[in-house]
């Protein structure tokens, strides 16, 4: 009776785990949207470009936070994997996999917040030697 309870209890909690990551949906998904390609690709000030790199940091910010969240899960099915029974293999592997996306895609947002920072970084150096040459005349 005991191992059919908690049998019963680790499949519960499997289910609410999974219930509770709703990780599918954002898993190997860019952080990128239609509104934010279109303002990238209009992006032709300083400010736009450090509006669009903004984006990306608070974007890679907001993963960073999944990548600690889901380190802590898989922390738990390390150590308790007996709570899990024959699904906390399973579960380890879908929470490293979710990590591993997560870090590429971070790592991935913040190229492109760099980018967009260098450009901002040389519109800024342009306008300031524009500023400076006409004021030479």
């Amino acid at each position: 009776m005991k191992t059919k309870f908690g049998r019963f209890v680790a499949t519960l909690s499997v289910i609410g785990v999974l219930a509770s990551l709703n990780v599918s949906a954002t898993a190997g998904q860019s952080v990128d949207t239609p509104e934010i390609r279109a303002a990238a690709q209009k992006a032709t000030t300083r400010s736009d470009h450090e509006a669009v790199a903004k984006y990306y940091e608070d974007a890679a910010r907001q993963m960073q936070a999944k990548v600690k969240k889901q380190k802590e899960l898989l922390e738990q099915y390390q150590d308790k994997s007996y709570l899990y029974g024959r699904q906390a293999q399973d579960l380890q592997s879908h929470t490293e996999a979710l990590v591993r996306d997560y870090e590429q895609t971070i790592s991935a947002t913040l190229q492109e917040a760099t980018l967009r920072r260098q450009i901002a970084s040389k519109l800024k150096k342009n306008h300031a030697a524009s500023v400076t040459q006409d004021s030479a005349l």
